[in-house]
């Protein structure tokens, strides 16, 4: 455990020297989510998956989206919903955070294949 510990704590360090805006816990948490975990992802999914409310979500994605690392894209088949899409430059930020992680490498993870809106 120490270990373990010890390289989120570097990783953590190296974040904050970093200069990189920063983001809560939440927030990262719902980066990691739309990054990581398969779409299309919705507000009220992303909600049920972190366990917290809609407007939790929306408070954290209004930041996200301000930094350009998330984006809203309306379903255009059915207008009524709303889809949490990746954007180039959140996948270059978590890039450089697993970066962090892995000691200077990273794996590449951030950078998925996505579509893009019509």
């Amino acid at each position: 455990m120490d270990g373990m510990l010890s390289t989120w704590m570097h990783a953590l360090v190296g974040y904050v020297r970093s200069g990189q805006p920063d983001l809560t816990n939440r927030q990262m948490a719902l980066l990691l989510a739309v990054y990581l975990t398969p779409g299309p992802h919705t507000v009220r999914g992303l909600a049920h998956l972190l366990g917290v409310s809609k407007p939790v979500i929306t408070r954290a994605l209004n930041t996200l989206g301000t930094l350009g690392y998330l984006r809203r894209e309306r379903d255009e088949t059915d207008r009524r919903n709303i889809f949490v899409a990746q954007t180039d430059s959140g996948a270059d930020f978590l890039e450089r955070f697993g970066s962090l992680i892995g000691g200077g490498k990273s794996d590449g993870t951030a950078r998925k294949p996505r579509a893009t809106a019509s």
